[in-house]
């Protein structure tokens, strides 16, 4: 079979060395029936194929959490033909409680001492041939994000399939923590110098784990984190932004020119082009949050983040690793989905999106002041952000009571235990090449979702004559009215409503087109910009068509319904769940609904 299994604690290197023995060679999805993510990949090693399966990341093997049974289940039924096991080396005490916990398996295993540039940086040395002596197993020294002693590592991996080993002293399941320190303490006896006996808090961490200004620099650093991978994305963004202009009009000349059919043409000449843009956009993003945060998690940054958030995000379920995502979502919710990344479990992982879904991105910003402008003088407008602002934490409250549960049960619960690992230099080879191949990634998965979603809306907003009335979207509104007047928006605004859904920088364009007639739903939605829209005049005439309170409610439901089109693409793509993807969509555009509903008939009463 060849299968060779990665075991160890979160953080201690499994996907670092996953990722550079498989490259693109991965599958990922979910185990079967189970919330818990599941990596399987490949490699080639004089001529013969390796199968690799990274198990999920715990702390030990007690068999309390889906990711515990999971792994034991897998190694005792034979699945695993040759486990690795993966300890963090400046950590050794700490992490070997893996190991002890796996010895009662009776598997054969190689352990690879990750993290060794850390530890001699650290001042300790160790001992792997004395280690190697006492288990009886190969002992490997390594650092996985170096591209060195891959060959050798496969070399290893090669022979042991052949002529396996395992442990000379194994625990049987049942002893307890006290049993399994007491061993750990007798195979590490005389293994470990370290020329450092104290501990020492650097500077920084002694602003860093204040709890006041340690959160305050902790959100800075996010936030300059998240302009820096703005900055890395924009030249990508901006070339990819000439694609729609230097494709769109000569491809719709040349099928023009063909007689191809009026809705074939937009397809090509504006879909495709804008399509790629999209893609092109959303995968560059991605790029950048995994340069910088990839970079951030090396240092060590992101244990400090953890630990100084996660009193407070365990109101919600969450960790404190949650803390870098959500603050990113205030910028962009498809990097902030990506950075979720971080997280030990698909549990976690799963809900900090569903989390992050409830904080508004820059571009809802960019259009809630102009709409509550037209309506509303500058204080009303500072209390309709306020009001935003507010809901934000209570559907936070609200998503982690709702899903929190299921996705992170209360005995999978527990106050965060760690040891700050030392700040160390970068390897920044290895994370340019992980930040490149995810983003690839994205790139070709999201193409394929965006596409069909794309030609989807397409087909509902495109008007051959270019008047909304043409629409099938304009139909359906028009249609189902009454309903959407219960939850307090006429068929123009639930137009707009559902063109959110697609690019919250559509909103404008697309009131403009529903309320002045001026221009194509489909053109305003896919050319998402504003430029071109007279809100002067645009603010006259929906002042005329609708209410103060439909207004008002309008923008709570745009804002906290579904983020984008992209963010949904990178949900699905992030959770690999098309059943929770559907679930956090459903249960946004609803949520949205009904909080314009009591918006709206609240708002009437005094407006």
């Amino acid at each position: 079979m060849n299968r060779v299994a990665l075991l160890g604690q979160p953080n201690s290197g499994k996907s670092t060395l996953f990722n550079q023995l498989t490259g693109s060679r991965q599958h990922v999805g979910n185990w079967p029936g189970k919330t818990v993510e599941k990596k399987d990949g490949t490699y080639t090693y004089e001529g013969s194929t390796y199968t690799l399966t990274d198990l999920p990341g715990s702390y030990g093997l007690s068999s309390n959490s889906d990711e515990e049974i999971i792994t034991e289940s897998f190694i005792k039924g034979g699945l695993a033909d040759l486990v690795c096991v993966l300890v963090d080396a400046s950590q050794l005490e700490r992490s070997m409680y893996m190991l002890a916990d796996f010895s009662a398996l009776k598997t054969p295993c190689i352990l690879i001492l990750n993290m060794m540039d850390v530890a001699k940086s650290q001042g300790k040395t160790i001992n792997a041939e004395l280690l190697s002596d006492r288990l009886g197993i190969p002992v490997v020294p390594f650092t996985a994000a170096e591209n060195k002693g891959y060959e050798e590592l496969k070399e290893l991996i090669a022979k042991e399939l052949k002529s396996p080993h395992m442990l000379k002293t194994a625990l049987s399941k049942t002893s307890g923590a006290d049993a399994k320190y007491e061993w750990i303490e007798a195979q590490l006896e005389g293994v470990t110098e370290s020329s450092d006996s104290d501990y020492k808090l650097t500077k920084l961490d002694r602003i860093l784990l204040k709890p006041f200004w340690g959160k305050v620099v902790t959100v800075a650093v996010i936030l300059v984190g998240f302009l820096v991978a703005m900055l890395v994305m924009s030249p990508f963004m901006g070339m990819a932004g000439m694609l729609p202009k230097l494709l769109g009009s000569p491809i719709a000349s040349f099928l023009n020119g063909l007689g191809i059919h009026p809705w074939l043409v937009s397809v090509f000449s504006l879909i495709i082009p804008n399509t790629i843009y999209f893609c092109i956009s959303m995968s560059a993003f991605v790029f950048g949050v995994n340069l910088v945060f990839g970079f951030l998690e090396e240092i060590g940054f992101l244990a400090r983040a953890a630990y100084q958030f996660d009193g407070a995000l365990s109101k919600l379920g969450l960790q404190g690793k949650a803390v870098a995502p959500i603050l990113m979502g205030m910028g962009c919710t498809i990097g902030a989905s990506t950075g979720t990344r971080v997280m030990d479990n698909w549990g976690q992982k799963m809900l900090t999106m569903m989390v992050v879904w409830a904080v508004p991105c820059a571009s809802i910003w960019s259009v809630i002041p102009v709409i509550s402008n037209m309506f509303f003088p500058p204080w009303g407008t500072a209390l309709v952000c306020l009001g935003i602002i507010a809901y934000v934490f209570i559907l936070m409250f609200i998503v982690s009571k709702v899903f929190g549960k299921s996705l992170v049960p209360d005995e999978s619960r527990s106050g965060m235990i760690m040891e700050l690992p030392p700040y160390h230099k970068p390897h920044w080879k290895y994370i340019i090449k992980e930040a490149w191949i995810k983003c690839w990634d994205m790139f070709k998965r999201a193409i394929r979702t965006v596409t069909l979603v794309s030609v989807i809306f397409w087909a509902f907003s495109f008007s051959p004559s270019g008047n909304v009335e043409s629409s099938l979207l304009y139909k359906v509104g028009t249609f189902i009215e009454p309903v959407t007047k219960f939850f307090g928006m006429g068929w123009r605004t639930f137009m707009a409503f559902i063109s959110a859904a697609f690019a919250k920088e559509a909103v404008l364009g697309t009131l403009n087109a529903v309320f002045a007639g001026q221009s194509n739903v489909a053109d305003v939605a896919f050319n998402v910009s504003t430029g071109g829209v007279d809100t002067a005049a645009l603010s006259t005439i929906m002042a005329q068509t609708i209410s103060p309170a439909e207004a008002l409610a309008f923008m709570f439901a745009i804002t906290f319904s579904v983020p984008c089109l992209m963010a949904l693409s990178t949900t699905y793509r992030e959770s690999h769940s098309l059943k929770w993807t559907l679930k956090t969509s459903a249960f946004y555009v609803c949520a949205a609904l009904v909080l314009s509903c009591i918006v709206f008939h609240i708002a009437s009463l005094f407006m």
